[in-house]
Parts: structure tokens; C-alpha cells; sequence
């Protein structure tokens, strides 16, 4: 097989599958080798390690993973590409095609079947991928909320949506998702990708980025619903002081959300936005415990 990121070869492959790139699954292959080879360091796969792949396209990551991993589950949502995916890693025999919707996909129950590789335990699950700019979120946010046993998040995303997830207080791109993603990973950046670097050329540039699963969350809560709806409320209407943005959380009166703040040492009159997840834990707690 010819290298795969190559843009003749995707023609190529094209051409003899039909295979019409979906707009709609936002669909861009990568056509550099240089940025897979980051991506694969970067993920730090070992050779009993199990990998999960999201949206492997036509395998260009696959086939880099497969060479350094025990193991490769590739999880793609496009009937169309299941055959040529078939073809194109043909030649690994420890690679699995899954087709299968990944935010309708138990990967729980997934890991449970590959607790071995090659006969030896498992020794650690990295996921990877490049995904598609409108699901990104839905996708890190499934994977963190479902608590899927998995050691590191490797994954190309629109540069904008990494600069949130990386972002800390007082910055313009602070916000609730920097917030909910560093209360369960720490960030590591892998790769700034340029746009022409993809088949078809997207409209932004993009970032691969590492999330790397915390043995402990970044803060201790008394209510993990509360603080997530602490930090979306006060994120919600971002102009608007801590004390308005936050009246009616839980169904707080403006009086005893002000108590809180009282009590938290955040004035009232700071936004969402100046606030470390240090000090939303500490507010979230005292509004639970209330």
C-alpha cells in the first residue's frame, strides 16, 4: 500500500471506491507525515498498550498506531470507508475495525473484551484521533463523564476549541469547557497543524492536544452536579457579575447566592471568568452543603 497521507493516494483510493467525502461527518484527511509522527509520540503508545481510535478515516493514524501498539480499535462512524479501511490495513493483523457511532458506542464494554494483548494484561488504553469540528466536545465530554477507563486523550481538533480546553483564568477563551476538561485532565499541547495540511483544506487551523487522565480530580467537590451547574450558570451570561449570573442556580435566591460568595471570599462583583476552578469548587461546595 502507498502511503496513505499521500494526496495521490487518497485520489487514488477515491477513485477506485467512489467514496465522496461527507461534509456533513466533516470529514478531512490528513496529508502529512510529519504531523502523524507527532501525534503518535506525542500519545506515548507502548507495545501492550490498547489504542482507541475515533474517526480513522482512511487509516493514515491507524497504521502509524498499529506499529507501536499492542492493540487498535478503529471506532468509524461511515459505512463507505468500513471496506477501504479493510484494505488499505490489510497487512496488520492487530488492528479492529469497529462501525459504530462513538457517542452511541459503550466503550466501557468495549475495553472489557481486550483486558489482554498478545496474552499479557493490558498495560494501558490511550485514545487518539482526528475529530470532527462539531462533535470535538460532545465526544472529550462523553469520554470524561462515563468515566472510561482510559490513560491519555490524544486528538487533532480546530485550533480555537484547544486554545479553550488549554486556557486558565482571566483569558478570553476561559470558560466553562476549560473548566470541565482540567477538572479531569491535565493539558499538554502536541502539534500546531496548519489547514493545508488536509484533503479537502478546512476553513481554520488546528491543534493536537493531550488530555492526560488525573489519578484525582483537580478539586474536591461535595456535588459534582452542583459545581458543573455553578460553573455553566456563571459562564452562561459572561457579562454579568458572579452575583446576577448565578441568582436561581439550584433555586438560590440573589440573598443567599450572595451569603455564598460572602462565604467562598469571591466578590460579588467578579465574573465567571476571573475565577480559578479552585474558587468554583469552593463556592459549589458551600452551595451544596446549603
Amino acid at each position: 500500500m502507498d502511503k496513505l497521507y499521500s494526496p495521490n493516494t487518497i485520489r487514488k483510493i477515491k477513485e477506485k471506491h467512489g467514496f465522496r467525502l461527507s461534509k456533513s461527518l466533516g470529514q478531512n484527511f490528513l496529508t502529512d507525515a510529519n504531523i502523524v509522527n507527532k501525534i503518535i509520540e506525542g500519545s506515548a503508545i507502548g507495545q501492550d498498550d490498547l489504542v482507541v481510535e475515533i474517526g480513522p478515516g482512511i487509516g493514515v493514524l491507524t497504521a502509524a498506531a498499529a506499529s507501536y501498539a499492542g492493540k487498535v480499535v478503529a471506532v468509524e462512524i461511515d459505512s463507505h470507508l468500513i471496506p477501504i479501511l479493510e484494505e488499505t490495513l490489510a497487512e496488520y493483523n492487530n488492528i479492529s475495525i469497529l462501525h459504530a457511532d462513538i457517542l452511541k458506542t459503550d466503550l466501557i464494554k468495549v475495553l472489557e473484551q481486550y483486558k489482554e494483548i498478545n496474552g499479557k494484561p493490558r498495560t494501558g488504553v490511550k485514545v487518539i484521533g482526528n475529530l470532527p469540528y462539531y462533535i470535538t466536545t460532545p465526544i472529550i465530554m462523553k469520554l470524561l463523564e462515563d468515566a472510561v477507563p482510559v490513560d491519555s486523550i490524544t486528538i487533532m481538533m480546530q485550533k480555537e476549541v484547544a486554545d479553550r480546553i488549554k486556557s486558565g483564568p482571566g483569558t478570553k477563551a476561559y470558560g466553562a469547557l476549560s473548566v470541565a476538561v482540567q477538572y479531569y485532565c491535565t493539558v499538554a499541547s502536541v502539534a500546531s497543524v496548519p489547514k493545508e495540511v488536509f484533503v479537502p483544506q478546512p476553513k481554520v487551523d488546528s491543534a493536537v492536544i493531550r488530555l492526560d487522565l488525573r489519578k484525582e480530580k483537580a478539586v474536591k467537590l461535595t456535588s459534582e452536579s452542583v459545581f458543573f451547574a455553578v460553573v455553566k450558570n456563571g459562564f452562561g451570561q459572561r457579562r454579568k457579575t458572579l452575583l446576577n449570573s448565578l441568582t436561581g442556580v439550584m433555586g438560590k435566591t440573589k440573598e443567599e447566592i450572595s451569603k455564598a460568595l460572602t462565604e467562598a471570599g469571591i466578590d460579588p462583583i467578579r465574573r465567571a471568568e476571573t475565577l480559578s476552578i479552585e474558587e468554583f469548587a469552593s463556592l459549589s461546595n458551600i452551595i451544596a452543603k446549603k
